[in-house]
């Protein structure tokens, strides 16, 4: 019976001792935000996916997701690092531009910072939410009409997406 012991001791030791040696994988950091890239009632939505960069003087961030119904078509997305930081400039000048071709404009929705662009001729659009200073939520449209994409980018919990940014 000892030797029956020592074997299973034997092969608990090994496995213990080769368990950091195998290969592990760790979350990457834009994995914490594809829950929150929702289904969309009425929408085919594909499968949500991200990218994570590291280098030694630059980090970048992306999940998104994208959606279709018929002709229309939607694509959501969280942005973190330089490049969010970027396309957050217009939000700090308080933008406003109206043509007969459309408009760029910037406001506060749900207590957010927001910036809302819609082009007339195609139905087409983007609403970007600054969520911290390098980070963002970024959802652009087209063959929809503008209220009809606000609605739809108001089904994303913007304050969950905000609280993810901050997670390290």
């Amino acid at each position: 019976m000892s030797n029956v012991l020592r074997s299973i001791f034997s092969g608990l030791v090994v496995l213990s001792l080769s368990g950091p040696l195998l290969p592990t994988r760790a979350d990457q950091a834009f994995q914490r935000f594809l829950p929150l890239l929702v289904d969309l009632d009425g929408w085919q939505g594909k499968k949500a996916d991200g990218m994570s960069m590291e280098m030694s003087n630059m980090s970048m961030t992306t999940a998104n997701r994208d959606y279709q119904k018929g002709a229309a078509q939607v694509h959501a997305s969280v942005v973190l690092g330089q490049t969010a930081a970027g396309a957050l400039a217009p939000l700090q000048n308080a933008m406003n531009i109206q043509t007969t071709e459309g408009h760029m404009v910037t406001s506060t929705m749900r207590g957010m910072p927001v910036l809302k662009s819609f082009t007339t001729k195609d139905k087409s659009g983007s609403l970007i939410v600054g969520l911290g200073k390098d980070a963002m939520f970024s959802f652009a449209y087209s063959g929809v009409t503008e209220d009809e994409a606000l609605a739809l980018a108001e089904k994303f919990d913007w304050k969950a997406l905000q609280a993810a940014t901050q997670v390290k």
